[in-house]
């Protein structure tokens, strides 16, 4: 059954992938994209880690999506100017990837798959949250810091910018 759930959601995934890429309405195209972002969390449900699954609704569904349907409004995107012929290449390297990962399962699927652990393993005995929540602040505690600040250097330095053309009107 576990294998069923996996094949649909993956199979959904790439579907809605392809189709945020193939539609020319930016809203649909952001439609598939939510579609999408909820099949990649009921995907790390199924392997058991609800806290990143929490996570890819909450940011990328809810945050990521938001702002880019904000930016697709705000620039009023029309049709004409958003797609080129390129339509040839993109494809020719979307065969190419595919291929490669056919090649990789199937190699793989013949040279046999490592065992699973077993069923009271460690991970089971302490939640996702709390492995995740002490990996990062002992191992990752520095790049943590670091991608904070970045941040609130990125968000003053985007204030500064929109105030700027406030005071120059």
């Amino acid at each position: 059954m576990e294998l069923f759930f996996f094949y649909y959601l993956a199979g959904v995934i790439i579907l809605t992938a392809l189709l945020v890429v193939a539609l020319r309405n930016p809203i649909y195209s952001a439609l598939s994209l939510l579609i999408m972002f909820f099949h990649v969390a009921g995907l790390y449900v199924t392997l058991h880690a609800e806290f990143l699954a929490a996570v890819q609704v909450i940011v990328y569904a809810g945050a990521i999506l938001v702002l880019y349907l904000f930016v697709v409004m705000l620039l009023n995107v029309k049709r004409e100017d958003r797609y080129h012929p390129q339509f040839p290449i993109g494809a020719f390297l979307g065969l190419v990837i595919i291929t490669e990962v056919l090649l990789l399962a199937f190699r793989r699927s013949e040279s046999g798959t490592p065992p699973m652990p077993p069923a009271g393993s460690v991970a089971e005995a302490v939640g996702n949250t709390e492995t995740i929540g002490d990996v990062l602040y002992t191992t990752y505690l520095f790049p943590f810091e670091v991608a904070s600040l970045i941040l609130l250097v990125a968000m003053i330095g985007a204030i500064v910018l929109a105030k700027r053309d406030l005071f120059e009107a």
